[in-house]
């Protein structure tokens, strides 16, 4: 998962947590840092659904950890991507290396042969850290290091060291706008490549160069919220890197310093604070230029020619998505991080949470298999009104006495949004110490942060009394290798996002969800006048047609296949089910191979007895018609204290036991925790905790219902298969959790099957850096997972096929993917003897904003479940495909994206579409079809209770049990 990509926890015992209608909500207020303008902000997280094991809530967005003392940082740089290098075929890495060699790089493997272009590098401007401050805060936990250096951190707050001046710099000349020529290329800093342009993993897919499709289903016609490029310049483009020299950390102040020499520029460029396009080359490779601030300040401006691109080169990408961003700022619309929004027009005002609701687009232009195509799609920021500040002090009015670990406690980890500049920060730490009144070095001298925000954001503050918030940044190293410094923020100016409970038990909440989950008419007529605005605005059109770029006004209109839905339980042992949904038929007949519970041990306050005699008796009724053998629970009442709960584990829990079932009063997470940390480490037993709310529901029977089949599985018990078209087949899901905010390390879960009715499953977390997303110790799990198969598998003592699901591979991610994790699980598998493996390693993305519709009756609709598309709207240079494998009730339906980057078997495109479609029914805790493979799923379930509860490895002797769902 990326930087930005954070995973969201699942309401345990519910399905996997899905936003139908899909659109991201985040926590950014608009705004463009005038006074005279009204901004909001807010963050809007989903409503868990009912759970029936209580627990934390849902992964912040990160955490602090500490650094030591800040040290002042060269200037960053902006490089261009370097060129790829011809490289060997697959034959080098499927065969054992020697002790002695050099193990190849699965990038080497994949890179594209001597003279094909590689999608370039986006640059970001180079800005040294700001200056440090005059009380130095000191972190309590050590910040580990993990961003790759050539990833650059965007300065715009105060930092807590001033980098150091670039070697060779000199006076500024008296004369404004004085142009010439310097001998030294400026610093360059490579910039995230968030849509991974350039990694080709289809290219070394010999048997699928030709072709990548499929052919199997019943053909569907589809709409989708893709828009064609109809026409492209017919000039070669030329890019710059443009650097400040004082730096500016406004955006917009560093535009309107740029302006001032269109004369040089020309009436055609495009600048978006980093870098500049031009129409025409300039005279010199480097030119400066001067300008001056309204305070008469000079300011030294680089302009470095770093290449010159063809209108159809993949290069021009990122120019076009400038220039879309551009379009947008024209028709009003803030940008707050990569999207935008209608702050201004289309802000719903929803006083009675003190919030409003503004409707957004997310946009990008890419290359797809045939054309350059926009693709965006219709999102909503919902934007709290309240600050930082107005929480700190409803704290300190509070009647109970409140220190400041308790505040601190309350705002760490959440994500706040600063309207000045309209970002957004994860507060990671409080500095009482400092206030606004507090000064820090910049340029070389003192200044108070009250001055510096009034200077560079026209920001007025008022309280001269608050504290300061530290916010430690996203990349944790600079271009030399030492820590980055963390930005300081003012309460006054931070509006908190993220619903609070009392917001979520509101049922003015639901019409909120109402207004944001759009249907797909909803949807598609809200990206239709976005196109038509284009196409109206007259300001608009006359900047494309100045580039020579113009859209269709149609979206893109293409063919998809729906598969057939998947049976269950085929073989007659069970009843027979075929529907996207059997959460009612899983009822009226028995399980595939129900478990015996006979030995198990119930867990209840005495306030709860009543209650506990209730789900006794309707859990016998449930278990008779599901033909699971239930015998009469050893029953423990205690005192509602978590060190009575533990002692009477400790005293009753034998080898023999089966399940503890534990009725617990609330949803603490401490409570909850000491209970599974205990039942998983200590006394390795499976466990199911259950919240009492949840039993004194009006329909109680489906919940009852849904905990039979989690307790059954829990100790081994198989609910219902699916037929699987290939024998002795290993199936591997990975996934990884963060929790960043608790300052928590990473946790690895891995998932390997173990029988061809993907029944039983072997489990093992690993533990990794705070923040990482890629395993160090894949081939310690793989082999394991190899062990464990031998064990249950006598006749076929390894798998002949594995497949392999990797999730929460972000946006940026692939290539460090592809080169780190593949290269382990391939040494893994040579180094055993004799052993002639077949392997599909497959890239699962959930966070996607391709969207399709499906027409009927004049109407749009969601596609059928098992709608596949593999034409137009994939890439080029991958073997990927979209999947929509589950049916919503409301909104919109999310596809799921999957990247085939290994393969070395001669398995057709539909082989492995309809496999993964079928093993999205294999997901246990939920009586229906799942977004993702079943595999995915439980990696994701295990990483989450073993990094939010555990924080420790489970036993082993739990590894062959589906115990953490």
């Amino acid at each position: 998962m990326s930087g930005r990509a954070r995973k969201k926890g699942m309401a345990r015992g519910r399905p996997p947590k899905e936003p139908q209608s899909g659109i991201p909500v985040g926590g950014q207020q608009s705004g463009n840092g005038r006074a005279r303008h009204r901004h909001w902000q807010r963050q809007w997280q989903q409503v868990p659904e009912t759970t029936l094991e209580p627990g934390p809530a849902p992964e912040p967005a990160s955490e602090p950890g500490t650094s030591p003392e800040p040290v002042p940082n060269p200037a960053l740089e902006v490089a261009q991507a370097p060129a790829l290098t011809p490289t060997q075929g697959w034959a080098e890495i499927l065969t054992r290396p020697p002790a002695t060699a050099r193990v190849p790089t699965f990038s080497e493997i994949l890179a594209r042969p001597a003279g094909r272009a590689r999608a370039p590098a986006q640059a970001r401007a180079p800005i040294p850290p700001l200056p440090a401050v005059a009380s130095a805060w000191t972190p309590a936990v050590q910040v580990p290091t993990l961003a790759p250096a050539s990833e650059l951190v965007r300065h715009e707050e105060p930092r807590g060291a001033e980098g150091r001046a670039e070697e060779g710099t000199y006076s500024f000349p008296v004369q404004e706008g004085k142009v010439s020529a310097r001998l030294k290329e400026p610093s360059r800093r490579k910039r995230k490549n968030f849509h991974d342009r350039g990694v080709n993993t289809r290219q070394k897919l010999h048997h699928l160069i030709e072709c990548k499709r499929g052919t199997s289903g019943t053909v569907v016609h589809l709409k989708t919220n893709h828009f064609r490029l109809t026409s492209l310049p017919q000039w070669a483009l030329y890019q710059y890197h443009v650097d400040f020299s004082p730096q500016m950390d406004s955006k917009r102040l560093r535009s309107v310093l740029l302006d001032m020499h269109k004369q040089l520029l020309g009436k055609r460029y495009s600048f978006d604070g980093a870098i500049l396009f031009l129409c025409h080359r300039l005279k010199n490779k480097v030119t400066e230029v001067f300008s001056q601030t309204q305070n008469g300040d000079n300011v030294r401006i680089t302009i470095t020619l770093i290449n010159e691109l063809l209108p159809n080169s993949p290069h021009c990408l990122q120019f076009y998505n400038i220039i879309f961003k551009r379009l947008l700022s024209t028709m009003k619309l803030v940008q707050i991080g990569h999207n935008f929004y209608d702050i201004y027009n289309g802000a719903e005002d929803m006083r009675d949470l003190g919030l409003n609701i503004c409707p957004g687009f997310i946009t990008s232009i890419l290359q797809y298999e045939n054309d350059i195509m926009l693709c965006t799609d219709a999102c909503h920021k919902v934007v709290r009104k309240d600050t930082v500040l107005d929480l700190i002090n409803d704290f300190q009015k509070s009647r109970r006495p409140i220190s400041r670990g308790d505040i601190l406690k309350e705002i760490r980890g959440q994500i706040v949004y600063t309207k000045h500049n309209n970002r957004t920060y994860r507060v990671d730490a409080i500095d009482w110490e400092q206030n606004p009144r507090s000064t820090f070095k910049k340029d070389g001298s003192d200044i108070s942060f009250l001055d510096y925000y009034r200077q560079q954001y026209r920001a007025k503050i008022t309280d001269l009394e608050q504290p300061v918030l530290v916010s430690q940044p996203k990349r944790k190293k600079g271009p030399d290798g030492r820590l980055a410094n963390p930005a300081l923020l003012i309460p006054e100016l931070c509006n908190l996002t993220g619903l609070t409970r009392s917001m979520q038990m509101n049922r003015i909440f639901s019409n909120l969800a109402n207004r944001t989950r759009l249907s797909p008419e909803r949807r598609y007529n809200e990206l239709r006048k976005l196109i038509d605005s284009i196409h109206r605005n007259a300001d608009v059109q006359r900047e494309l047609q100045e580039w020579g770029l113009d859209f269709e006004k149609q979206s893109l209109s293409l063919t998809g296949r729906v598969l057939p839905v998947q049976i269950l339980n085929e073989d007659g042992r069970a009843i027979s089910i075929q529907c996207t949904d059997w959460s009612k038929e899983i009822k009226k007949g028995h399980l595939s191979y129900p478990k015996p519970l006979t030995n198990w041990l119930f867990v209840f306050n005495y306030e709860n007895s009543r209650l506990a005699q209730t789900f006794w008796e309707k859990l016998t009724l449930i278990t008779r018609t599901l033909g699971i053998n239930l015998g009469a629970p050893k029953r423990c009442p205690v005192q509602d204290k978590t060190e009575e709960y533990l002692k009477v584990l400790e005293d009753n829990v034998t080898p023999q036991t089966q399940i503890v079932v534990c009725l617990l009063s609330n949803n603490k997470k401490e409570k909850y925790d000491a209970i599974k940390k205990y039942l998983c480490i200590n006394c390795p037993v499976p466990s199911q905790c259950i919240v009492a709310e949840t039993l004194k529901k009006p329909q109680i029977l489906p919940i009852v219902t849904k905990l039979a089949l989690q307790m059954n599985c829990k100790i081994g018990g198989h609910l219902w298969k699916v037929s699987i078209p290939f024998t002795d087949t290993m199936f591997i899901g990975i996934d990884c959790y963060h929790d960043i905010s608790s300052g928590h390390k990473s946790v690895a879960g891995f998932v390997a099957s173990l029988d061809a009715s993907l029944t039983k499953w072997y489990s093992c977390c690993r533990f990794q850096k705070m923040g990482q997303e890629f395993l160090d110790g894949l081939m310690f799990c793989l082999e394991n997972a190899l062990s464990a198969w031998k064990d249950n598998n006598k006749q076929c003592p390894l798998p002949k096929l594995i497949f392999v699901y990797r999730d929460g591979v972000g946006d940026g991610q692939l290539q460090t993917m592809v080169d780190y994790e593949v290269p382990q699980m391939l040494r893994c598998l040579n180094s055993l003897p004799n052993y002639s493996y077949k392997l599909v390693i497959i890239v699962v993305r959930k966070r996607v904003n391709a969207r399709f519709f499906a027409e009927e009756n004049g109407h749009l609709i969601n596609p059928n479940p098992g709608t596949v598309i593999d034409v137009e709207v994939t890439r080029p240079e991958w073997y990927d495909f979209f999947i929509i494998s589950q049916s919503v009730k409301s909104g919109s339906v999310m596809p799921t994206h999957y990247n085939v980057i290994f393969d070395n078997t001669d398995l057709e495109p539909d082989q492995i579409q309809c496999l993964t479609y079928k093993l999205c029914y294999m997901y246990f805790n939920w009586t229906g079809v799942i977004r993702v493979p079943a595999p995915c799923q439980y990696a994701h379930k295990l990483a989450l209770l073993v990094g939010q509860s555990i924080h420790n490895n489970p036993s082993q002797k739990l590894a062959d049990r589906l115990y953490f769902l």
